[in-house]
């Protein structure tokens, strides 16, 4: 039997919530500027409304 909705909705969320995880490291530990614009675009795809330079910036102070 397959799975029901919710179910899906269940794992996009876990998947994605995994995902952007490891692109905040990423953008965390990137040095130049073009590493940075390219996990940035990454991420508009998963999930268009997240900032990275805001949780960054929250981090670091």
């Amino acid at each position: 039997m397959g799975r029901f909705e919710r179910q899906r909705e269940i794992a996009r969320r876990r998947t994605r919530r995994a995902k952007l995880g490891k692109l905040r490291a990423k953008f965390a530990a990137a040095t130049d500027q073009g590493e940075r614009e390219a996990i940035i675009a990454k991420v508009r795809r998963v999930s268009p409304f997240v900032n990275l330079e805001e949780s960054t910036e929250a981090k670091e102070s």
